[in-house]
């Protein structure tokens, strides 16, 4: 997959609203009632992950969870991650 220009990021970004750039990584930290609903989102993006053979950098605090993306084959972003940066937001918007 190639990598994103910088102004098909800034449409990408637009795309996916919470989820905050730094260089060629977008994260962003989903809050959930406890830690058993957070474990749960966690799991479920696993699985998504798993799918479409690409996975995030989790970091699980309590109940919050941060997710972050890039292509690392690609050296940067690509449309693959704002894809799966979507469907997270829909597993989190499902799981609360």
């Amino acid at each position: 997959m190639a990598k994103l220009s910088p102004a098909q990021i800034k449409v990408a970004l637009a795309r996916v609203p919470g989820w905050r750039r730094r260089a060629s990584v977008i994260s962003r930290t989903y809050e959930f009632k406890d830690f058993v609903v957070a474990i749960k989102f966690v799991n479920a993006v696993a699985r998504a992950a798993e799918r479409a053979w690409h996975h995030p950098d989790l970091d699980i605090r309590w109940n919050r969870v941060t997710l972050a993306l890039t292509t690392h084959d690609a050296g940067g972003l690509t449309e693959k991650d704002f894809a799966l940066a979507a469907l997270f937001d829909r597993l989190a918007s499902s799981g609360k």
